[in-house]
């Protein structure tokens, strides 16, 4: 096998501004699930209050 004695360039450090940007981008995701999930919690719970009527439709009326 035929191996080079010739080095990569070295690897370029990240700016500040692309570090924000993707501490940036990473928080409004998680900010988005967590908001899902809080604003879905009402829909996923069950009533704990009494059962209601049954509805006409369901009596046959």
């Amino acid at each position: 096998m035929f191996r080079s004695n010739v080095a990569p360039p070295p690897r370029q450090r990240a700016s500040a501004g692309r570090i924000a940007g993707g501490w940036l981008l990473g928080l409004t995701i998680v900010a988005g699930l967590v908001g899902a999930v809080i604003l879905g919690m009402p829909a996923l719970s069950t009533p704990s209050s009494a059962p209601a009527p049954p509805s006409q439709a369901s009596q046959g009326r």
